[in-house]
């Protein structure tokens, strides 16, 4: 057993070598693989450089060389022989050029800044505005409440930002309510004693609202008190308005409502709440406010700082509690203002003012007006800038502004990276401007480029 063992150990060993033998020959015989070829260089990845830069601390521009460029720039007889203008360094605040830039200029629509960073300050980016519905003094009645939501809706409105509260659904809702407790019938009435005050401001022009530049100003309205989606017609009383759809609505979903007499009431505080429905948080309806220049909503947020604040919910009540909290910011000099909007042409603010405004709002401290800076129109790309900088593609997404417009009254306030990477603010304003559509918004267009490039 021991011989026939070795014999085939031995045979097996052999076998095992022949197998090798072949297995290297045929490897030499093989073709060798073929080294792959370079891969080829990654294409660069070319993109726009933020609007914002992280700190934007670059170096400074050559205050000579911006100082003579925007001066030539101003000179511009399309804007007139009352101008004013500032630009502002965010990181130290430092006033980089000024020309008339603590003498008040009529702001129009850059007056929205002023109301934005006050809203902002007062009553925080997540605060939201609530119409609510209430029980009334018997058991088969109830209230509607306006909260000063004017963006809440009667239509449909997938796809906007930011998503307003809706009517429909807040009928519903007290349909829901009233039901579970054995009620379908119900008196209707409303409230929107919230704003005190006229609903026009006296120092607005007569035309404001039959133009469509704004509704009256109540604490309850649907759709900025639009008379038809698309249209810039008003209606005249926007509450009442709001009043009559809701009750349609609530007999859609199965409760009768009954419209009486006197439907415009005061509801106890004391009254049990039924439904509610809440507007999009401040943050977002300042960014709203200012990329589509929203009168109605600016208005609302002004009433807004004005109960907060303690104020009167008026006109007179709303302008004193913005200036209030932007004295607390130390930003109120230079301020003057009778609305929210900047439909009124006695508004007053100085360039350097304003370019102090927004450059508060852009600074790393304070994230909480971020918002203002992020609803500016974009240079070329959005809202009422959408349209501008035609001419310069360099500058196209690298501004962010607040127009404003007024009959002879043009500005320009926003923010910028300028070419060496340093984050500045600049206001531009003119009120005594010629006539000649477009002329001076072009030439107030260069201005801003002129910064851009400092």
């Amino acid at each position: 057993m021991a011989l026939v063992t070795l014999v085939l150990l031995q045979l097996f060993v052999v076998a095992a070598g022949a197998h090798l033998l072949t297995s290297d020959e045929l490897s030499e015989k093989a073709p060798k693989p073929v080294a792959s070829a370079e891969p080829p260089p990654p294409v660069p990845v070319i993109t726009a450089g933020p609007v914002l830069a992280a700190r934007g601390n670059g170096p400074l521009p050559a205050k000579g060389t911006l100082a003579a460029k925007l001066t030539e720039a101003l000179g511009d007889p399309a804007l007139g022989d009352s101008v004013g203008a500032a630009v502002v360094d965010v990181e130290t605040g430092a006033l980089l050029f000024g020309s008339g830039a603590e003498t008040g200029v009529t702001p129009a629509s850059t007056t929205k800044v002023a109301t934005s960073v006050a809203a902002l300050a007062s009553l925080g980016p997540d605060a939201t505005i609530s119409t609510r519905v209430v029980r009334g003094p018997t058991s088969k009645s109830i209230t509607l409440v306006g909260g000063g939501d004017p963006t809440l809706s009667a239509r449909k409105t997938s796809g906007v930002y930011p998503q307003p509260a809706s009517l429909a659904a807040l009928a519903m809702r007290t349909a829901r309510a009233l039901k579970a407790t054995g009620i379908t019938t119900v008196n209707v009435t409303y409230d929107d004693g919230l704003y005190t005050g006229p609903r026009t401001a006296p120092t607005w022009k007569p035309g404001y609202v039959p133009e469509g530049s704004v509704a009256p100003v109540t604490a309850l309205a649907i759709d900025e008190g639009k008379v038809a989606p698309g249209s810039h017609q008003r209606v005249s009383d926007p509450s009442r308005t709001a009043y009559t759809t809701f009750v349609s609505l609530l007999s859609k979903y199965g409760v009768k409502a009954v419209k009486v007499a006197r439907a415009r009431v005061r509801a106890a505080k004391e009254s049990q709440e039924i439904a509610r429905v809440d507007s999009a948080p401040v943050y977002a309806l300042v960014e709203r406010a200012l990329t589509l220049s929203d009168n109605d909503l600016t208005e609302a947020l002004a009433r807004q700082v004005a109960i907060k604040e303690g104020r009167p919910a008026s006109f007179e009540g709303a302008a004193q509690a913005v200036l209030g909290v932007l004295g607390r910011l130390k930003l109120a000099q230079g301020v003057r203002v009778f609305d929210g909007c900047g439909l009124s042409p006695k508004n007053r603010i100085a360039p350097a003012a304003l370019a102090r405004l927004v450059a508060v709002a852009t600074s790393p401290a304070n994230p909480h007006l971020h918002s203002v800076i992020s609803g500016m129109p974009v240079a070329g790309f959005t809202g009422t800038l959408g349209h501008r900088f035609v001419k310069d593609d360099s500058v196209h997404g690298l501004i962010r502004a607040k127009t404003g417009t007024l009959d002879g009254v043009n500005a320009l306030a926003g923010t910028t990276v300028t070419r060496g990477g340093r984050l500045v603010t600049f206001a531009f304003m003119a009120d005594k401007v010629p006539p000649g559509w477009g002329k001076a918004e072009a030439a107030l267009d260069r201005l801003a480029a002129i910064v851009a490039a400092g």
